[in-house]
């Protein structure tokens, strides 16, 4: 059964580029990014990698931790590294976690419909939707979950926007509508009558009786 929001993100004990990594001990009080790939040295996966090294410093803003999870070997992670920073100008300065044995990816889901994977020969078609991402909260639930297919990069500028978005209403009565950004309104919940909102709110931008803007909290 695939994961679904507010699930427990399963645990698990991995070697990565930073030693081993018991998951949800790794987590702390901290959010985390996981996102997951086909193989190692792939054209498209370097990119994805490089841009996240290069947003690691906005990951570290919002005190979340960010996981790769790889179907190769942590040596061959740190011979990759090398081209990541190449393609980015920046090190890799993230945990690439090795799931050679696939513990993770079948844990987390991550795993195309009707795969057949070799433990030897194995290519990254084999793998093909091994690239996930999951945003995990600190108190280890799922709060986010994204699948791609392999043709096509991930927006990890969404991401970020989504993790903003994610932080903004844990655990308060808003929400963000379509394509916010932070600094934008934000939706009050109906579970504020309207005198409740704004006073814990401020002024609110009626639109529809169940449609209530207030200015962004900061």
């Amino acid at each position: 059964m695939s994961l679904r929001i507010n699930d427990i993100a399963p645990d698990f004990t991995a070697p990565s580029t930073e030693g081993e990594i018991r998951f949800h001990d790794w987590l702390g009080d901290s959010y985390a990014v996981i996102f997951s790939h086909p193989r190692d040295f792939t054209p498209v996966c370097t990119t994805e990698f490089g841009a996240v090294a290069q947003l690691v410093p906005e990951f570290e803003k919002r005190n979340t931790k960010v996981l790769g999870v790889s179907v190769d070997s942590v040596e061959d992670h740190g011979k990759w590294k090398r081209d990541i920073e190449q393609v980015a100008g920046v090190p890799a300065d993230f945990a690439m976690i090795d799931d050679r044995d696939l513990t993770v990816a079948k844990a987390y889901d991550m795993l195309p419909a009707d795969h057949y994977l070799p433990t030897e020969g194995r290519t990254p078609a084999h793998s093909a939707t091994v690239r996930s991402v999951f945003i995990i909260g600190p108190d280890k639930k799922v709060r986010l979950t994204m699948t791609y297919p392999m043709s096509i990069g991930r927006n990890f500028a969404e991401i970020l926007r989504a993790l903003d978005a994610v932080q903004k209403t844990d655990g308060v009565p808003i929400a963000t509508p379509a394509n916010w950004v932070p600094g934008q309104d934000v939706i009050v919940a109906l579970a504020l009558d309207d005198k409740a909102a704004e006073e814990r709110y401020g002024p609110l931008d009626i639109k529809l009786p169940y449609l209530r803007f207030a200015r962004d909290p900061a």
